[in-house]
């Protein structure tokens, strides 16, 4: 891409593209890695263990997961200038409850509120609308939006386990609170004209597969769908783990926690490169061709982890599994839209970000656990890498069969 038509690009979009940055940004305060940083503070004030930590975790994941599944669908009807501001009013809310709680049983409610209000709808709206919005510029569009994401992950970690040395930790909450509180207002100016007004997004939507349009219930009766559900609940399961066990991985490998938090930028510099070299691909080549090798970092990634000692492992790790994550947070959601199209890409990616949210249920309880029982969780990573190796060439098959109507 020209710099010429790409400063263009950035010129003319500019408000839209900078509301869905503010939306993923702002998702992060419902994010595994920003949640994670403060279990160690939450085991301790609840005296839970890991495993007790990871299933009062997943249990409120696995609600927002089920509540997701309808609530997605929103996005098919009412529009992001509406929608927004109610979501991060929500996620505002759902941080002054973590940072006022003091009841053990409250905490899987309090995980819900910033799991379905964070990690769910603010990233689904934030990635609908990119979908929706741009067409022949898609990928552009959501490896822009999808930085929104990075600096979250590069920036919010390290600040506030710096700032926990000084602040007490649910007092850090009240002003998570207080900077989504300002995302408010700013969505609202950015989003004074809507990109594509709701009465207009039928006729400007792209077709899918047989060129048609497909609803949720033709995508859940192909089989494509159910091809790609590992792809969807793996990463989200094994990365949220990663980061979840954070303090305990630090633990074992020798690491201080701010150490391992440190090296967080890294991870984010990869997800920013494979984020913009992904959009640029996707406008280029299409999503069938890249689909087929996305995974391939992930499985290097998590044996840094599994097999490395020192902090250069973990940083390889970080590098890995950043190029990965950062493809598919671009990857992914112009897959829907290249082959269910987009007058109901709402409804069908509400569904696969419920499963999303459930893989991201899962692998911490079932991690916790095995902890718990005595499995090392470096011995469990190089079955997450074997795993990936599977799914990688489940997903290249399926996908390749699916072109095919395209």
């Amino acid at each position: 891409m020209k710099l010429q038509s790409a400063l263009e690009f950035l010129t003319l979009n500019a408000r839209w593209l900078a509301a869905g940055g503010v939306l993923t940004f702002l998702s992060s305060f419902g994010q595994t890695f920003f949640i994670s940083v403060f279990a160690g503070e939450i085991r301790e004030a609840f005296d839970l263990s890991h495993g007790e930590w990871g299933g009062l975790y997943s249990l409120g994941t696995m609600v927002s997961a089920g509540v997701m599944v309808w609530a997605g669908v929103a996005t098919d009807f009412f529009r992001v200038r509406l929608l927004g501001p109610l979501i991060l009013t929500g996620l505002v809310i759902a941080c002054l409850v973590m940072g006022l709680n003091t009841w053990v049983w409250a905490l899987p409610f309090s995980v819900f509120l910033l799991r379905f209000f964070g990690q769910g709808m603010s990233s689904h709206l934030a990635m609908v609308a990119m979908a929706r919005w741009f067409t022949a510029t898609r990928g552009r569009a959501l490896s822009i939006a999808t930085l929104g994401f990075a600096v979250g992950e590069a920036l919010l970690p390290l600040i506030f386990v710096t700032a926990m040395l000084h602040i007490h930790w649910q007092t850090l909450w009240i002003i998570s609170a207080g900077i989504c509180a300002l995302g408010i207002p700013a969505l609202i100016l950015l989003l004074r004209h809507e990109r594509t007004p709701q009465s207009l997004a039928k006729s400007n939507s792209s077709t899918g597969m047989e060129g048609r349009h497909w609803t949720r219930g033709q995508a859940l009766r192909h089989p494509l769908f159910w091809v790609l559900i590992p792809a969807i609940l793996g990463p989200s399961a094994f990365v949220t783990a990663l980061f979840f066990h954070q303090v305990h991985l630090a633990d074992i490998k020798g690491w201080s926690h701010i150490q391992l938090v440190s090296l967080f930028p890294v991870y984010t510099v990869a997800g920013i490169a494979a984020m913009l070299t992904t959009g640029w691909a996707l406008d280029r080549f299409g999503t069938s061709r890249l689909m087929s090798y996305y995974m391939l970092p992930f499985v290097a990634g998590f044996l840094c982890f599994a097999l490395g000692k020192s902090l250069p492992d973990a940083l390889a790790g970080f590098v890995f599994l950043g190029l990965t994550s950062g493809a598919i947070a671009t990857l992914i959601p112009a897959f829907w839209a290249d082959f269910y199209g987009t007058a109901h890409i709402g409804a069908i990616k509400a569904l696969a970000t419920a499963v999303m949210v459930l893989g991201s249920a899962i692998g911490p309880a079932i991690t916790g656990a095995l902890i718990d029982l005595g499995v090392g969780f470096d011995n469990q990573l190089i079955g997450v890498a074997v795993y990936f190796i599977a799914v990688n060439v489940l997903t290249a098959w399926g996908v390749k069969r699916a072109a095919r109507t395209l």
